[in-house]
């Protein structure tokens, strides 16, 4: 799944894969966001210090995934 940077420390899901903007991806499964988000490692593919409600609102989106099996 990629993520897109929109703007300074917002990112975003897209589901189009062809929004502009620095992008990283992410396996679809919960525990690589929650990984991802927890030790900083988004921030870091983005090159930007992600916002606390847009980090909260990446790990809501990541509730809705599936757990690995």
């Amino acid at each position: 799944m990629r993520l897109v940077l929109i703007g300074n420390g917002v990112a975003e899901v897209d589901i189009s894969r062809s929004k502009p903007g620095r992008g990283a991806y992410l396996c679809p499964k919960k525990s690589c966001w929650e990984l991802a988000l927890r030790k900083n490692r988004l921030d870091y593919a983005l090159r930007t210090k992600l916002h606390d409600d847009n980090r909260q609102v990446l790990f809501e989106y990541s509730h809705d995934l599936l757990e690995e099996s």
